[in-house]
């Protein structure tokens, strides 16, 4: 689910990312000048100024995570197996905007390539998932700019047992014990964790790659990277061995701010999208509350591509509506601080780029000099009208 996806493979696999910060959107539109909002009803055509089909990519394989996406995808779609993608008339609450979406899978299907790797290779993709710390990482050679953060914040969490770890209740509890930590190597959020003294690079071992052996196998004595939209029902319903509860921090609570599955244009390409993009726009975020008040629509199709793809991604019914539900109860989609889904706070992106460019730095990864928040995420298209109800 985010650039960075290449986390958890449970029982075929599953996922990563990265947030934290100030106040939402009014920090900054990262485009001074905005045209006037048109009336209710007048955004819904799309013929004319958006691509045709207009090509979205994600970052992993079909889930709840994605479930705005997937609620686009109208009757009458057809789906190719072998390239994992469908493709079907976009719609927009039901209506029909006049243009056909296509959405790709990610991960397995593009080789776990990071997204702006991933749109520059390939540039019939007009719109993909890139997360904060990718889009500052790869701005010097392959620039991306976000146009809707779909998460408020991120789920990637640690996770442990309750039952074998009591005394632990955050990251920092963890970083004070001898507890190891299961992550997967190369992932820039745990930089952060052991620079800012939360964890302990002895404490780490890289080698984790979803599976739950390991874990089951010690009996729950080491910490986990996951998501707390999916690694606390597998654990207890689905991985059989264990069946008991995790519980965990966000790394948002830490003080990592990314935000992930933040849909992109190549930067070099905004101005040209930019008649399509502000009546797309406001379309993804009124799909991302629609998918909140009912995700049925877009479960019953994910589960559909899930099954077809046939990739060895094991995906439940339960699973996809224990996420739902969690994205909302924990605030991973909400309007932040005010009421607005899907803008920046660019405060927010500002401390990202502050986090991030020495520890790629210390990588010999060149990002781009003088990198400002705007480089990197828009409010210009977002629509402050559109938010989940209070």
């Amino acid at each position: 689910m985010c650039g960075n996806r290449a986390i958890t493979l449970l029982a075929g696999a599953l996922a990563l990312a990265l947030a934290a910060g100030a106040c939402t959107g009014s920090s900054g539109t990262g485009g001074s000048s905005r045209s006037p909002l048109p009336a209710a009803g007048q955004t819904q055509r799309l013929d004319g100024v958006c691509p045709n089909p207009l090509v979205t990519q994600t970052d992993w394989n079909p889930e709840s995570e994605h479930g705005y996406l997937y609620n686009l995808v109208g009757p009458g779609y057809t789906i190719d197996a072998t390239r994992k993608r469908v493709t079907g008339p976009l719609v927009a609450s039901g209506k029909d905007t006049g243009v056909k979406i296509e959405v790709r899978m990610g991960g397995p299907s593009v080789g776990y390539q990071p997204m702006p790797a991933v749109m520059y290779t390939d540039r019939s993709v007009h719109l993909g998932y890139a997360a904060t710390d990718e889009a500052v990482q790869f701005s010097a050679q392959q620039p991306t700019t976000a146009v809707i953060a779909t998460m408020e914040i991120s789920p990637l969490a640690i996770l442990w047992s309750p039952d074998v770890h009591p005394e632990l209740h955050t990251i920092a509890d963890v970083g004070r014990s001898n507890t190891k930590v299961l992550y997967s190597l190369g992932l820039t959020y745990m930089e952060y964790l052991v620079g800012s003294g939360l964890l302990h690079r002895s404490q780490l071992d890289g080698s984790y790659d979803g599976s739950p052996d390991r874990f089951v196998g010690e009996r729950g004595q080491a910490a986990l990277q996951g998501f707390i939209t999916a690694e606390p029902y597998l654990y207890q319903n689905e991985i059989k061995q264990w069946g008991k509860p995790l519980t965990g921090q966000l790394v948002h609570d830490t003080g990592y701010p990314a935000y992930i599955s933040a849909l992109s244009v190549r930067s070099a390409e905004k101005a040209k999208l930019a008649p399509c993009l502000k009546k797309l726009v406001p379309i993804l975020q009124q799909s991302q509350v629609d998918f909140t008040r009912d995700p049925e629509p877009a479960i019953k199709l994910i589960l559909q591509l899930v099954d077809v793809y046939k990739t060895g991604w094991v995906y439940s019914r339960g699973l996809a509506e224990f996420s739902a539900k969690q994205m909302v109860q924990r605030g991973i989609v909400s309007n932040g601080t005010d009421k607005t889904l899907g803008n920046f706070d660019l405060a927010r992106v500002r401390r990202v780029i502050d986090i991030v460019e020495p520890i790629f730095a210390a990588q010999h990864k060149p990002v781009r000099p003088g990198l400002e928040p705007q480089d990197i995420a828009t409010n210009e298209f977002i629509d402050p009208r559109i938010g989940l109800p209070s």
